[in-house]
């Protein structure tokens, strides 16, 4: 026996953690579920940093992710059993950590596991959202249409990273030419120049002796600005790290003018196409709400669900205790309303969610848009300056007389 760290939602709606004692991960999630909980996950006690290091190593890309989901989808539709489904995946990957995966996957499934339990003791690759979706559809005897909406799910989000990496590949290259060719003037072409205006023996303009100090700078001092970059990133994490830094973090953001309304933009769409995914799988609004609770990555937002929580289990609605707390945007939380009061809210929410990522799909494009001419006009004024700064030395230096 050995002894499991566990999280689970409870029949009230609760996020509960404990420790209990099991022969694996496979047994602790069954007896979670006995007791009428859903569970989230169940990780050994002992070793278990060094467990999720090597998870998080190995953990499955979201295309890749996407592709195990819908390969599985389609077998399973198709009439293959469950283990016979991922004893196929197994065969026809190419990718080591997918191939075990699924390996693991198809025995705990052959020693009478459903999936969701195998599925919740795979930390590193699978997490409450993907557990409570596929446990779901289990209950409601529709697997494949549950890993569909399932496969859907990732292969939107995928799409959406893809595209926002995308979109700033230009800009950072752009941005690293720049810089690196300002760098290249300052630390190489700059000095130079100092004995010839040494010689000279006259004042040089401010803007010259300033271009100068900042390249004398860059070259003696480099390793102590390298230095003391590193040491400010490495606090700063480790502060951001801990649950006050994280929040203080999020709460700024959502404070700042224009990053402020996409944060809030992105984690609506997040949050209602998490919770139409569950709703559509079966899974309870009262314990749907934890589960996208993990899922929103502004720590801020995410405390605001309790509210809701709260005034779920005292018969209210989700939009109303949401709209009081004036961090969500009004108008997603006003068809949120509509969507309860007209008994449609899966559906409202997924009309939510296409708002909000065409919201931020426009925004983030808009935003790229002004970016790439500003990085130009910045970086070739940087550039521009620190080159007339020397051209009006050297002709101070020509009128000089001999």
């Amino acid at each position: 026996m050995a002894l499991f760290r566990y999280e689970a939602v409870d029949r009230a709606g609760e996020l509960v953690h404990g420790e209990m004692e099991g022969v694996d991960a496979a047994a602790v999630v069954q007896r979670l579920q006995e007791a009428g909980h859903l569970p989230i996950s169940a990780s050994l006690a002992f070793e278990q940093k060094t467990i999720l290091k090597k998870q998080k190593r190995q953990r499955l890309k979201r295309r890749e992710r996407a592709a195990f989901i819908r390969e599985l989808a389609c077998l399973v539709r198709a009439g293959l059993a469950l283990d016979g489904a991922l004893q196929a995946i197994a065969g026809a990957s190419h990718e080591p950590f997918a191939r075990r995966l699924a390996e693991r996957l198809r025995e705990d499934v052959r020693a009478g596991h459903a999936l969701s339990e195998a599925l919740a003791a795979r930390e590193g690759a699978f997490d409450a959202f993907h557990v409570g979706m596929v446990r779901a559809a289990e209950a409601s005897g529709k697997l494949h249409a549950g890993l569909e909406r399932l496969a859907e799910h990732e292969e939107r989000q995928a799409l959406v990273r893809e595209r926002l990496a995308s979109a700033l590949v230009y800009p950072a290259l752009l941005a690293s030419v720049a810089g690196g060719s300002l760098l290249l003037i300052l630390a190489y072409v700059v000095p130079q120049f100092r004995a010839m205006f040494a010689d000279a023996g006259q004042a040089l303009p401010l803007p010259t002796q300033v271009v100068i100090d900042t390249a004398t700078f860059l070259r003696d001092q480099a390793w102590l600005l390298a230095a003391g970059l590193a040491v400010a990133l490495l606090a700063a994490q480790r502060y951001v790290a801990t649950p006050g830094g994280r929040y203080r973090r999020d709460s700024f953001a959502l404070r700042l003018p224009l990053a402020g309304t996409l944060v809030r933009a992105a984690q609506m769409a997040r949050f209602s196409r998490a919770l139409a995914a569950l709703l559509g799988s079966g899974v309870p609004l009262l314990a749907a709400l934890p589960i996208v609770k993990e899922l929103l990555s502004n720590r801020v937002l995410a405390d605001a669900l309790d509210l809701a929580a709260d005034a779920l289990r005292s018969g209210g609605g989700l939009a109303a205790p949401l709209a009081s707390t004036g961090l969500f945007p009004a108008l997603g939380l006003q068809m949120i309303g509509v969507g309860e009061q007209t008994g449609r809210l899966e559906e409202m929410l997924d009309s939510v969610a296409q708002l909000y990522e065409r919201e931020v799909g426009a925004a983030l494009e808009r935003m790229l848009a002004v970016l790439e001419p500003a990085l130009i006009v910045g970086m070739g004024a940087l550039i521009a300056g620190t080159i007339l700064s020397l051209l009006v030395a050297l002709m101070a230096i020509h009128d000089l007389p001999l």
